[in-house]
């Protein structure tokens, strides 16, 4: 690849791919604002497998300013492939974030993977559009470009920073209702990181996909392999909800950084009239306010094609909820796949994809 194409980094920066280990990963990774599940060693393995999991080291003066786990696909038959970067690269600490670290960090991912390699560099930044102006004016000035192909996500982010009283009284009436009932009720709340808690929520998120029928976004049989491989300090907390040792309702949630992020919710067939899921909620509020969480990503909404959760959601937040729309999708690319092609690969990794799950949902879970 001509080194015109490649920008050289600023003085102080360098990168490195692949060059340090699972401990130092995770050690560089609890140092950032931004740190979140996705850019963890174990979801890299274990969702993309080794082969296909690349990781670059940005250092400034020889201390790590910027983290990216990058997911390297190649489609059979087409002439070059992807590399994916969800939810990074992380590079924020402190209320302000580092903005320089986050442009090192995109030129490197250029340089390496669109440059060197030939691929289609495809990020999916944690930023929002309301808020990330300069952040999108850097990506453009790097060689990105905004990918028109999809809507953005929206999710919706709660403020934990008031007290706990605030919190509560912001919800919705609705919401205080249904939490002074299950509060009355003889509801056990358990709380833990361990895998039969895991196991136990898996059972009845079995039986609500079953109940209403949906296609799941995520496998939470591949989070609970990524539960295993994580480190204490950041394992995913499993709250389940129990009336007379039978599991009402339960929920797994991550917390890095200052951010937690909602990740499956589920209510058994037997717990459906409980109320068990707005005790959860509010104890994983508690939990995360006292261990000085500022925000709690709720993980998604869609008031048209799912209003009932949308509706539960919003309640919950109230007054200290925020609505939000993801940046999006940036593609960077050199040579290899037009914009076209690129949705046509990513149709087909789409499809296989779908299938692989549908075949791990039919097959027992190992341990």
């Amino acid at each position: 690849m001509p080194e015109r194409d490649i920008t050289p980094l600023s003085a102080g920066y360098a990168c490195a791919v692949d060059a340090v280990d699972e401990a130092a990963w995770y050690k560089a990774l609890s140092t950032f604002d931004d740190a979140n599940i996705y850019q963890t060693w174990a979801y890299g393995a274990v969702l993309h497998g080794e082969r296909s999991t690349r990781r670059l080291v940005l250092r400034r003066h020889g201390d790590i300013a910027a983290l990216a786990q990058v997911r390297v696909v190649r489609v059979p038959l087409l002439p070059a492939g992807v590399a994916y970067v969800r939810w990074g690269p992380v590079s924020r600490r402190g209320s302000d974030g580092d903005i320089d670290a986050f442009r090192q960090a995109i030129r490197a991912l250029r340089n390496e993977f669109a440059c060197r390699r030939g691929l289609v560099v495809r990020l999916l930044p944690m930023l929002f559009a309301d808020s990330a102006a300069a952040y999108a004016q850097v990506l453009t000035e790097e060689g990105f470009q905004p990918h028109h192909g999809s809507s953005n996500d929206q999710t919706l982010v709660m403020d934990l920073r008031p007290p706990l009283d605030g919190l509560r009284a912001g919800m919705k009436t609705h919401w205080k209702r249904e939490l002074r009932a299950a509060e009355k009720t003889c509801l056990e709340v358990e709380e833990g990181t361990d895998d039969t808690l895991f196991a136990a929520m898996v059972g009845i998120h079995r039986e609500l996909v079953a109940r209403k029928r949906f296609v799941e976004g995520n496998d939470i049989n591949a989070f609970r392999r990524v539960q295993a491989r994580l480190p204490g300090p950041l394992k995913m907390n499993v709250m389940l909800c129990r009336s007379g040792g039978a599991v009402m309702a339960g929920m797994v949630f991550s917390v890095m950084g200052r951010t937690g992020v909602y990740l499956f919710g589920a209510t058994s067939n037997q717990g459906m009239r409980s109320r068990g899921s707005y005790l959860l909620q509010w104890s994983a509020v508690q939990r995360m306010k006292a261990d000085g969480v500022v925000w709690y990503d709720l993980n998604g909404i869609n008031p048209r094609t799912n209003p009932g959760t949308y509706k539960f959601k919003s309640d919950l937040a109230g007054a200290n909820g925020r609505e939000v729309q993801f940046l999006g999708r940036y593609d960077a690319r050199v040579r290899g796949l037009s914009g076209p092609g690129l949705d046509f690969a990513e149709a087909v990794r789409a499809g296989f994809g779908s299938a692989l799950r549908a075949m791990r949902r039919a097959s027992p879970l190992r341990p």
